[in-house]
């Protein structure tokens, strides 16, 4: 996958870029991160990236000259290339506030992608052309302001990085993770088995593999209806699953 921010602090990139998972998955050549500052594409010697609104207002809001040579001209070969059968145009991600709230599901979908394209704003906004002529999805990660959107970029690209076959050493993480399954994830123990009192539940020792994958299954619904009961508004559950929801309700009752 190759993955581009078009951004005014490309600096703010460089530690989350080259650290962790990350940092492994381009050496492994699985990914390639690039942040790219769209102050380069301007067009003048000032550097202009901003103006004052149409209309009134405070704030400065995002030229979109500069913004739209920027993806050009990262589209190169691909803009050619989806022309072609078989051929794929990159997603173009504006980060706002405004956007569609970002979630696992969201994750699942990119990862699938072979090029991602992420706008990083600052100041009070975006031209509203940038909105309809440019972009293919905008994405916030909560209902809440930041000063820009680069760690907001950050979040996503580390989100979808990690379910990226081969970056994490044990496949299997990505998919029990909280939200993959539609549940929050049941909780883990390790080493040592009793620490200060507190003793790792029995059944995790039994060594009974289809015990602990029912208590796991189990546990996972108990923290989803303690702590995200929404999440089971959603979620298809089987009527296995339906058993064990009701037995959790029970215990929580008693």
């Amino acid at each position: 996958m190759r993955v581009d921010v078009l951004t005014l602090f490309p600096e703010m990139f460089d530690g989350v870029f080259h650290s962790s998972i990350l940092g492994k998955a381009q050496e492994k050549g699985i990914v390639s991160l690039k942040a790219i500052n769209f102050r380069d594409y301007a067009g003048n010697k000032h550097g202009t990236v901003d103006d004052t609104p149409y209309g009134g207002g405070g704030g400065m809001v995002l030229k979109p000259e500069p913004i739209f040579r920027a993806v050009e001209d990262l589209l190169g070969d691909d803009e050619a290339s989806s022309s072609v059968p078989g051929g794929h145009k990159p997603r173009i991600i504006l980060m706002c506030p405004q956007g569609e709230t970002f979630t696992q599901h969201k994750a699942e979908e990119l990862a699938r992608e072979e090029h991602l394209i992420f706008i990083c704003g600052h100041y009070e906004g975006y031209d509203e052309r940038i909105r309809e002529h440019l972009v293919t999805d905008e994405l916030s990660i909560g209902d809440y302001v930041l000063t820009g959107g680069e760690i907001p970029a950050m979040v996503v690209i580390d989100s979808i990085t990690r379910l990226l076959p081969g970056v994490l050493g044990n496949e299997m993480s990505a998919v029990t993770d909280s939200f993959s399954t539609g549940l929050l994830e049941y909780p883990h123990y390790t080493r040592p088995v009793e620490f200060r009192g507190w003793k790792v539940p029995d059944i995790l020792l039994s060594g009974h593999h289809a015990n602990v994958a029912t208590w796991r299954r189990k546990e996972a619904f108990r923290r989803t209806l303690l702590r995200r009961p929404d999440l089971l508004d959603v979620v298809e559950l089987s009527p296995r699953d339906l058993k064990l929801l009701h037995e959790v309700k029970a215990e929580l009752v008693d």
